[in-house]
């Protein structure tokens, strides 16, 4: 089964986990920052820092934890095989990290992924096609990337690719990189403190 992945048993993180999660989040940065040197691209062109947008980014989290909450409570099959899959194997990788750990983290998915995916990819198709055609191509074409760069299941890439367009969307609206920056990282670091410790908290019988 394509969602299944094979996996009979929950992952044991590696040692020294959270470091290596940290340096490869932090990795897609540098990647960012070398692409965009080779294309003539700042990734971070459009980021400035106001507290009017970082409100907005952390209003914006809340439509992508609704999505979650659906997706928690859906009966449907492929989302509650991503579910189970997510408990068994992504999950345990990140159960013993502190909840700092998990912040940086996030922090660094957010700025990195965000700098990739809107500040080169999104940027650089709009303006090689030009117009309103490349802004829409812009976006999907990163949306479609992000989705595969996620892709742990079939399941997982579509959902991740939904919210790429979110993420798309929301730079484009908001002309600053740092809404969806916040949205992403604040999203990840939401999921996964509610994922690890109070679901999983609830669900262990006293």
């Amino acid at each position: 089964m394509d969602d299944d992945l094979g996996v009979q048993e929950d992952l044991r993180p590696p040692k020294g986990f959270a470091l290596l999660a940290a340096i490869f989040e932090g990795g897609i940065a540098v990647v960012a920052v070398g692409v965009g040197w080779l294309l003539g691209r700042d990734p971070l062109e459009t980021f400035r820092w106001t507290a009017a947008d970082a409100g907005w980014g952390i209003l914006a989290t809340v439509p992508p934890l609704v999505g979650l909450w659906l997706c928690l409570k859906c009966p449907l099959r492929p989302i509650a095989e991503l579910i189970r899959m997510v408990d068994r194997v992504l999950l345990p990788l990140f159960r013993r990290c502190r909840w700092t750990e998990l912040a940086v983290i996030c922090l660094l998915a957010g700025l990195g992924e965000e700098m990739l995916f809107r500040g080169i990819v999104q940027r650089v198709v709009a303006e090689w096609i030009g117009g309103q055609p490349g802004v829409w191509l812009g976006l999907a074409a990163a949306a479609v990337l992000f989705g595969l760069a996620h892709r742990l299941t079939s399941t997982y890439a579509v959902l991740a690719g939904i919210i790429g367009l979110y993420l798309g969307w929301i730079w484009l609206i908001s002309g600053n990189l740092l809404v969806p920056i916040a949205v992403h990282s604040l999203y990840d670091f939401i999921a996964l403190t509610y994922l690890l410790w109070f679901r999983e908290s609830r669900a262990t019988p006293h």
